[in-house]
């Protein structure tokens, strides 16, 4: 069998033609921090003789500029920048990319005064000065506020409404090259929003992707769970497969992207886990380059192997590699840790439960895996 046909339109990504008619791209994300200039080009280079369409670069100041300065030197990868909450960094940038990614709800907090459409005009002058492509990515874990209050019952609602939005503001500034993300740890999640986004702009292109999938094999069958709901029913035009691997593995990101399309293309189609309400679901993020410490990897390894005795158990664990995403990112979840450069934060929900050591973490995961699940069978 063939993919289906897609009803999205074509845009532009420096030399990369995506949407359309034009094949599934396949995109990944650097893992070292972007200062560290031999680790990323190192990065770059795997990622690159992995197949990567498009690499993302973290830019989180004007160091962080300086670097991806020296760094666009020395490739001519098509590359791809997060303003993450500094959206003013816009225009050192787009001379740099061929495509910026903002973030409806990072883009909330900063500047307030100002609303949302000038900032979004503001970023799609100098996206129109370079012709750079834009993505709009709205995540789980940081949604606009506004949206939130709106809809305090559904985080599903807030999340579309937010990207409809951020649709109408572009199109009402004439600017067409644009795509759009919306991603959840929850596979069925996203199946869900991204179908119903869909069905309300099915001309605009879009970016599939399970954020925080996890370790392998868990994080790669989460993510083929999404990927083949959407692409068989011609939803979606590039793709992120996020997995918490070490530096030197993340080639792997790309080469199972490429197989799960080619897998869908011939009509192969696997059956999966239930990642539902029924058991363990141990969700992580992407090792990228916002990871303070590279020891969040070995964490989220010990986890999963420390938890396999909770494995019938309804219960949500996350861990997460940074303070951007991970604090709001582990609210769902029945405990949660974010990883700083020293220390890991360990939350129940939406409650603070304390800092430890990286040493010290894990018997005190466990401790309150071990209450938690007494309080369920109580």
């Amino acid at each position: 069998m063939s993919l289906p046909q897609r009803t999205s339109r074509t845009i532009q990504i420096g030399r990369l033609k995506m949407g359309g008619s034009n094949p599934i791209t396949v995109q990944s994300m650097a893992a070292t921090r972007t200062q560290d200039l031999e680790g990323t080009l190192r990065q770059i280079r795997i990622l690159e003789k992995a197949g990567a369409d498009l690499i993302r670069i973290a830019i989180d100041s004007d160091k962080d500029v300086e670097a991806l300065r020296i760094l666009r030197a020395q490739t001519d990868a098509i590359l791809v920048v997060d303003l993450q909450e500094s959206y003013r960094l816009a225009e050192v940038l787009a001379p740099l990319v061929q495509k910026i990614r903002y973030n409806p709800g990072h883009l909330h907090h900063h500047e307030k005064q100002k609303s949302k459409r000038d900032k979004v005009a503001w970023i799609v002058e100098q996206a129109v000065k370079h012709n750079c492509a834009l993505r709009v990515g709205v995540n789980c874990g940081s949604v606009d506020p506004e949206w939130l209050e709106k809809f305090p019952d559904s985080d599903e609602e807030a999340i579309i409404h937010s990207a409809a939005e951020h649709c109408e503001i572009l199109d009402s500034l004439g600017f067409k090259n644009y795509l759009v993300s919306l991603k959840d740890s929850d596979p069925k999640q996203v199946i869900d929003i991204n179908r119903r986004f869909h069905a309300m702009r099915p001309d605009v292109p879009l970016h599939l992707g399970v954020t925080e999938a996890g370790l392998p094999p868990e994080g790669i069958i989460k993510t083929r769970v999404a990927f083949e709901q959407l692409i068989s029913r011609g939803i979606g035009d590039t793709l992120r497969v996020s997995l918490t691997v070490p530096f030197d593995d993340k080639g792997e990101e790309i080469r199972v992207g490429r197989a799960i399309i080619k897998d869908i293309e011939e009509g192969r189609f696997r059956s999966v886990p239930d990642f539902g309400e029924k058991k363990l679901n141990i969700i992580s993020c992407p090792s990228c380059s916002r990871v303070e410490n590279e020891k969040f990897v070995e964490l989220a390894m010990a986890v999963k192997d420390m938890a396999q005795y909770a494995k019938e158990h309804a219960i949500t664990i996350a861990v997460m590699g940074c303070r951007v995403n991970g604090p709001g990112e582990t609210d769902d979840a029945d405990l949660g840790l974010w990883c700083a450069p020293t220390f890991v934060n360990l939350k129940k929900k939406e409650e603070e439960l304390g800092k430890y050591s990286y040493e010290e973490i894990l018997p005190r995961l466990k401790n309150e895996l071990d209450q938690l699940i007494a309080q369920k069978q109580a």
